[in-house]
C-alpha cells in the first residue's frame, strides 16, 4: 500500500503569522493534529502539532502572543505519494514524529499521520469475510 492511499488530501494550511491559540482552534475544530504552515518568504513549508502547541504551553507561553512561525518545525521530512507506508513509518520512527507531510513535486498533495498508517496496515490484516 502507498502513501496516496493513507493520506488525507485535505490539508490544514495556515500562516507563519496565525497565533498559536488560533491554529489550536483550527486544528481541534477539524480534529487534527498538524498544520502545514506555507511561508513562501523565509523557510518554505514547515509544520505545526499539536505537540508543539502543548510543549509551548508547557512553557508558559502565551497562545495568544505567540505565533506558528516562532514553533513551526521547519526541517520537515517529506513523503511522496508513492512511498510505501512502511517507508512512511520508518521515517516517522526515525525522526520521532508523527506526521510527514506529502509533496508530488514542490504541490503539497496531503499528509499522512502514523493513525493513517496504522489504520491501513490493521485494515489489511483483517481475514476477508465470506459472501
Amino acid at each position: 500500500m502507498l502513501v496516496r492511499d493513507a493520506m488525507s488530501p485535505v490539508v490544514l494550511t495556515i500562516g507563519p503569522a496565525h497565533t498559536l491559540r488560533h491554529a489550536a482552534r483550527l486544528m481541534s475544530g477539524r480534529r487534527i493534529g498538524a498544520a502545514v504552515v506555507l511561508d513562501p518568504d523565509t523557510y518554505g513549508i514547515g509544520i505545526l502539532t499539536e505537540r508543539d502547541v502543548l510543549n509551548a504551553l508547557g512553557r508558559g507561553q502565551d497562545p495568544d502572543i505567540e505565533t506558528a512561525h516562532a514553533h513551526v518545525t521547519a526541517d520537515v521530512v517529506f513523503a511522496g505519494p508513492d512511498w510505501t507506508l512502511d517507508r512512511a513509518a520508518a521515517a516517522m520512527l526515525r525522526g520521532g514524529f508523527r506526521h510527514l507531510v506529502v509533496l508530488d513535486g514542490p504541490e503539497v498533495v496531503g499528509i499522512i499521520s502514523a493513525r493513517d498508517v496504522l489504520r491501513c496496515w490493521v485494515a489489511a490484516a483483517r481475514p476477508a469475510v465470506p459472501a
